[in-house]
C-alpha cells in the first residue's frame, strides 16, 4: 500500500488500509489557564498519557491491517524541499500573527533548521519565549509577559476537520475559528505537495468564505455524502461543496444535509450520528425528531434541486441507501443522564475500521454494551486525556484509503 498514491473513499465502513492521524506531543504542554479557552480546550490534558493512550489507538488500526501515516512526518517531507518551506513559513508566520520586529528572526530560525521534523515539529508545538531570546538583553524586559513567540496547534490530533477525503478527491477545509486555520495551511501543503494525494480532486479551499469542518461530513455510500450544517459548518458550505460533488465524475448522486442544534455538544454531525454497518448507525437521543434533512440532487439539466425530507432519520436512511431495516444505537440508551453523560465523552463517535468493526472510548460503557449487543466488533481504546479535547476516535482519524464494498 506505501506505494500506492492518491486518495479513496466510498464509504465510512470499507476497511481502511491508510489513515492518517497526528500524535499528541509537546503543543499539550503549551496550553495554559490563560491561553486554553482561546486554544479550544475546557481543561488542560496530560500530554504524557495522551500520548501513551493515542500510541494504543494507532497499533489497534495498524494490528487491523492499516498503514498509518502522521501529520507531522508528512509536513516534514514537503518541508524538505526549501522552496516550499520557504512559501509555507511565509504564510504560516501570518497567520501565526507574528510581530513585524519578530518575523525574520523568526524566518530565519525555522528556515535555517537541517532536520525539517525539527521545523514540521516547532510549528505545530509552538515556540516558548524562555526556550530562544530574539532580543538583547534589556530588549528581554520588553517581553517579560509574553510567555510564546506564538501558539502552539492543540487541535491538531483532530485530523478528521481540518481535510477530508471524498471518493477520489479532497476538501482543505474553512475552519469557524482563526485558532484553528493553521492546520488547513499544514494541510494546504500536505495534499499539494505529497505523493499520498498526487491526483486528487480539489473540491474545496481553506481561502472559500464560509466555514466548513470535515467532523460535518460523512460518505455513507459510492452514491450518498452526508453533510451536516452545524455550529462550524455553514449551507454557504454545503451549497459550494455539494455542488461540486454532484458535478464530478465520481459517481455521487445525492447530498443529505442535516440541521444540526446550535451548541457545543453537538459541534458536528459526527459527535451525534455514525455509522457502523451497512445498516448500524450510532446516534444521540437529543436528536431525534430535532433534525431537518435536505436530498440535494441534480435534475435531468444538470441543476441541483432541494427537497425536503423532514425528520424522521430511520426512514430517510432506508430510503436513500436502499436498505430494508436499520438499527440505531442511541448513546447511552434509554437514560438521559447516561446519554448526556457518554455524548460529552463521544459515546456516538465510533470510528469503523471494517463493516461492522469499530475503535470506540472504552469509557462510554452503556452505549459500548449496546453496540457489543448488536453484534457490532469493539476495539475499546482508554481515553482519560484525550477525552478532554471533546472529540473521539473518529474524529482523531482521517481515513486516506478504505477498501470498496462488495
Amino acid at each position: 500500500m506505501s506505494e500506492r498514491s492518491g486518495v479513496q473513499i466510498f464509504s465510512e465502513i470499507g476497511r481502511i488500509k491508510r489513515i492518517m492521524l497526528h500524535r499528541p506531543g509537546r503543543e499539550l504542554d503549551n496550553l495554559t489557564p490563560p491561553n486554553m479557552k482561546r486554544l479550544l480546550f475546557d481543561e488542560i490534558p496530560d500530554s504524557y498519557v495522551a500520548e501513551r493512550e493515542h500510541d494504543m489507538f494507532a497499533d489497534v488500526l495498524r494490528e487491523s491491517g492499516a498503514e498509518v501515516v502522521y501529520v507531522a512526518d508528512l509536513l516534514s517531507d514537503v518541508l524538505a524541499d526549501l522552496s516550499v518551506r520557504d512559501a509555507f513559513l511565509q504564510e504560516f508566520l501570518e497567520e501565526a500573527n507574528i510581530y513585524r520586529s519578530q518575523w525574520h528572526d523568526i524566518y530565519n530560525y525555522l528556515y535555517d533548521m537541517e532536520d525539517s521534523n525539527d521545523v514540521a515539529s516547532t510549528v505545530i508545538m509552538g515556540l516558548r519565549r524562555e526556550d530562544i531570546s530574539f532580543n538583547n538583553e534589556h530588549l528581554d524586559l520588553l517581553d517579560r509577559k509574553k510567555t510564546l513567540w506564538f501558539d502552539p496547534i492543540p487541535n491538531l490530533y483532530y485530523t478528521r476537520d481540518a481535510m477530508t477525503v471524498i471518493g477520489k478527491g479532497v476538501s482543505v477545509n474553512c475552519m469557524w475559528t482563526n485558532t484553528r486555520k493553521r492546520e488547513t495551511l499544514i494541510m494546504k501543503y500536505i495534499t499539494g505537495h505529497h505523493p499520498h494525494f498526487a491526483g486528487a480532486t480539489s473540491f474545496y479551499t481553506r481561502d472559500e468564505n464560509a466555514s466548513l469542518e470535515g467532523g460535518d461530513i460523512l460518505v455513507l455510500s459510492p452514491k450518498v455524502v452526508a453533510i451536516g450544517i452545524s455550529q462550524r459548518t455553514e449551507s454557504a458550505a454545503v451549497k459550494t461543496l455539494a455542488t461540486r460533488i454532484l458535478h464530478s465524475d465520481m459517481g455521487f448522486e445525492r447530498v443529505l444535509a442535516f440541521f444540526i442544534p446550535i451548541k457545543r455538544a453537538f459541534m458536528h454531525l459526527d459527535t451525534v450520528f455514525t455509522m457502523v454497518d451497512h445498516d448500524i448507525f450510532t446516534i444521540h437521543p437529543e436528536i431525534e425528531g430535532f433534525v431537518e434533512m435536505l436530498d440535494i440532487m441534480k435534475d435531468k439539466n444538470g441543476d441541483l434541486v432541494v427537497k425536503n425530507l423532514g425528520g424522521d432519520l430511520e426512514d430517510v436512511l432506508k430510503k436513500t441507501l436502499g436498505l430494508s431495516e436499520i438499527e440505531l444505537i442511541r448513546c447511552g440508551g434509554t437514560s438521559v443522564i447516561d446519554s448526556q453523560r457518554e455524548q460529552w465523552n463521544d459515546g456516538s463517535n465510533t470510528l469503523a475500521i471494517a463493516p461492522g468493526e469499530v475503535i470506540v472510548y472504552e469509557r462510554n460503557r452503556v452505549t459500548n454494551r449496546l453496540l457489543k449487543e448488536a453484534g457490532v466488533i469493539l476495539h475499546e481504546i482508554p481515553a482519560s486525556e484525550l477525552s478532554r479535547g471533546r472529540g473521539g476516535p473518529r474524529c482523531m482519524s482521517m481515513p486516506l484509503w478504505r477498501e470498496l464494498l462488495d
